[in-house]
């Protein structure tokens, strides 16, 4: 690959990881637009605006995830049965209380979380510092995101961890 100086066969394994960061990512996309379709409660109108803003976010990911994957001159994952099998974030049910619904996005956080290693992981193999910088920062703001979402879990007489 000329314009990357990159060679196209050992980046391989980064575009592995990356296709199914963008399979977890759609399936994580739909899972907050059923979300922001079903919530009920007292929640409602934080929680709707909350999950909106959380799947357009997603949806903004998706594109950049693919447009790396063609970057590196590969083809990005595109068809929903294949983002299904290679997911490893669940569809989930709408029959859910506002709480679980959060529960159920840090859970799909964690899943993402993880996978974002392991694209890092194998982007250090190969010097590949555009895939480490966009997923550097994709992991900064979904941790911050996670630690928001974690506070609405808990008890308002919580505490944080004294140092």
């Amino acid at each position: 690959m000329s314009y990357l100086n990159m060679n196209d066969e050992k980046l391989l394994p980064t575009v592995v990881e990356l296709n199914t960061l963008l399979a977890d990512y759609h399936v994580y996309y739909q899972n907050l637009r059923n979300f922001h379709w079903n919530i009920l409660g007292d929640n409602f109108f934080e929680l709707h605006e909350k999950f909106e803003e959380l799947y357009t976010d997603a949806r903004v990911k998706i594109d950049e995830i693919a447009e790396r994957i063609l970057t590196l001159r590969y083809h990005p994952m595109s068809n929903l049965k294949d983002y299904l099998k290679a997911s490893s974030i669940e569809e989930v049910s709408s029959k859910k209380t506002d709480k679980e619904m959060v529960e159920s996005i840090l859970n799909n956080h964690s899943v993402l979380l993880k996978q974002m290693s392991k694209v890092i992981d194998k982007a250090e193999q190969t010097n590949d510092e555009g895939t480490i910088d966009l997923i550097g920062a994709y992991i900064r703001e979904l941790e911050k995101s996670s630690w928001m979402l974690d506070a609405f879990t808990k008890e308002t007489a919580s505490q944080l961890n004294e140092v």
